[in-house]
């Protein structure tokens, strides 16, 4: 993609590690020229998010999308958070106001609008695998919602921290086939490009689902959910949640209505030939 940028060109860009997967550029990218916004979007790929904060108040950058693994952990980091975001833990979207960094969380609203288009959240049981900051959006979008919660984590110190959070059950991913899900949802990198053949938990674990998301979106159908195909049960991809969060962060950034449908394109255009 050609980017043109001149002294009046706001700059937005994405925090993480890894972010050869990411499809946020593209996609706000597209979101901005569609708005006629003077504006673009880059991937600061870090193993040093703080300093990548203190970078984004001297450029001056308005606006970052934050992705794994630093969703909780830059927090702590901002100057203000808002009250959604500090009760879920964690913050995908940050906002530079005159060089003090406000952070909020659309993960959540994004998650249980996915979900709402699918089934009906109140009549299940919900197992959630992983614990980082995408979890916490997760389980924070269905507490309260759902019949019974249950976070599942390979190192079980985490799902307790996280259950603890929310008032729910857990597990550590040893004992995960022990509990009846109606629905699964991974929030975790496994099965994410490039480790495709991947899948984050045993077969069996999916004995009892109806139901099966993977907020992963490239590959669109990840090993995952080619299982839970296979055994009958309805899946939802990773797309539907990132579509959703990403048309927020650009309400939150810009004030603008997002051009969903030529967000959605784009995304659909980068991933041809994405399996």
């Amino acid at each position: 993609m050609n980017i043109e940028m001149n002294e009046n060109t706001t700059l937005y860009g994405i925090i993480g590690h890894p972010l050869g997967h990411t499809l946020s550029p593209a996609v706000h990218n597209s979101a901005f020229r569609a708005c006629g916004i003077d504006a673009v979007y880059l991937p600061f790929e870090t193993l040093d998010p703080f300093t990548c904060l203190k970078a984004a108040k001297a450029l001056p950058i308005k606006g970052l999308s934050v992705t794994i693994p630093y969703k909780s952990l830059i927090v702590k980091h901002l100057d203000f958070v808002e009250l959604t975001a500090a009760r879920i833990g964690a913050v995908n979207t940050v906002i530079n106001r005159g060089g003090k960094l406000h952070g909020y969380n659309t993960d959540a609203s994004a998650a249980r609008e996915a979900l709402e288009d699918v089934l009906k959240p109140q009549e299940t049981t919900c197992l959630v695998l992983g614990a980082g900051g995408a979890a916490r959006a997760v389980g924070f979008a269905l507490k309260g919602v759902c019949r019974s919660l249950t976070i599942a984590n390979r190192t079980a110190r985490h799902a307790e921290e996280l259950a603890r959070s929310l008032g729910c059950g857990w597990v550590g991913l040893s004992d995960v086939c022990d509990v009846k899900a109606d629905l699964v949802i991974n929030t975790t990198p496994v099965g994410m490009h490039p480790q495709t053949g991947s899948i984050p938990v045993p077969e069996r674990a999916l004995e009892h689902a109806s139901a099966v998301m993977d907020i992963i979106y490239r590959p669109k159908r990840t090993a995952l959910l080619e299982l839970a195909e296979r055994k009958g049960c309805r899946t939802i991809r990773g797309e539907e949640m990132f579509l959703r969060q990403a048309a927020a962060q650009f309400r939150l950034w810009t004030g603008f209505e997002a051009p969903f449908e030529r967000m959605k394109d784009t995304f659909e255009g980068a991933m041809k030939g994405i399996k």
